[in-house]
């Protein structure tokens, strides 16, 4: 094992274990079942947009929206980009601030499922039920994503099989959720979202030096039929392109509806710790998507490029 790749392991290593850390000090401030799940309704503006938006991008931010881009150019990762940022600011300015007021001073919901019972005075409690059940169903693919990165992403770098380095990940993730609850996972989050806000930054800097430049970059994307356009759609295999219709545009939009249902988001509307603060939390929510997710399609568009310079293997059909 070379030098470099000893030091990726013991950062590694380092950061995982700072995250235990961070779960057995939360443990510790959990003196309820409100302190486990929502922390109390302490958390600031800051943590409650950061944690929100790391939790909801994680490794799709990372890796998925750069590869969506390297392959097929800029429509079909743009048009959901903007669709993610207009649904990220959307459920902020709807959503937010009736849920907190709702759910702490209405009848102190401490849940999705709990709100969802008391908003319609389910006393069977066969809602809160059929809420917990579509939350666990739609839960564990996405909860499984995040632990499939996890493991490719220590496959790839340090050679190790896939399926050990996948569980125990997992089992790290689950260890400091499970010991810290509601605070554990957003302190982590928050600084998850300040590890990938710098290593977005470092990929674009080292990416542009690698392929030659930044004139380089844009020349290699614009010499490539349909890259650059949002109304048209790159194939890398037959280095053609095709119209990106109005249906296709309508559905990478959609993916900006979900944000309306996902629990782990609209949790940190109901933990701030003041709702007037949620108009700060909406606004660095907002623009740090925005510039997160142009530098992360702009990352594919480099990755093509130190493709074309040999400084990244080159993606058969992609060069």
């Amino acid at each position: 094992m070379s030098g470099s790749v000893t030091g990726i392991l013991i950062v590694n290593i380092t950061y995982l274990a700072a995250m235990i850390f961070i779960g057995l000090y939360y443990s510790r401030k959990n003196n309820d079942v409100s302190g486990f799940y929502l922390g109390g309704r302490k958390l600031g503006p800051i943590v409650t947009a950061m944690s929100a938006e790391a939790s909801d991008m994680s490794s799709w931010l990372l890796m998925g929206l750069p590869g969506v881009a390297y392959l097929s150019g800029c429509a079909e990762a743009g048009w959901t980009a903007i669709g993610l940022a207009i649904g990220t600011y959307l459920n902020w300015l709807i959503v937010a601030k009736g849920l907190r007021r709702y759910t702490a001073k209405a009848n102190n919901s401490i849940t999705i499922p709990e709100f969802f019972s008391n908003r319609y005075r389910d006393n069977s409690h066969l809602l809160l039920a059929i809420a917990a059940i579509i939350i666990v169903i739609f839960f564990v693919p996405y909860t499984a994503s995040g632990f499939a990165a996890c493991g490719k992403l220590f496959s790839t770098l340090f050679g190790v099989p896939y399926l050990p380095a996948m569980i125990v990940s997992a089992i790290i993730i689950v260890a400091y959720t499970a010991l810290g609850g509601f605070l554990a996972a957003s302190t982590t989050d928050l600084i998850q979202s300040i590890v990938m806000t710098i290593a977005l930054v470092i990929v674009v800097v080292f990416g542009v030096n690698m392929a030659g430049g930044l004139d380089v970059v844009l020349e290699n994307a614009g010499n490539l039929s349909g890259y650059l356009s949002l109304t048209s759609i790159h194939d890398a295999v037959t280095q053609t392109s095709s119209p990106y219709g109005g249906l296709a545009i309508a559905s990478t939009l959609a993916w900006g509806l979900g944000y309306f249902g996902m629990p782990h988001i609209l949790l940190r509307f109901m933990g701030i710790e003041n709702e007037e603060k949620l108009k700060l939390s909406r606004r660095i929510a907002s623009v740090w998507v925005v510039i997160a997710m142009s530098i992360a399609i702009f990352i594919g568009i480099i990755g093509l490029s130190m493709s074309k310079a040999g400084a990244i293997e080159v993606l058969e059909g992609s060069a």
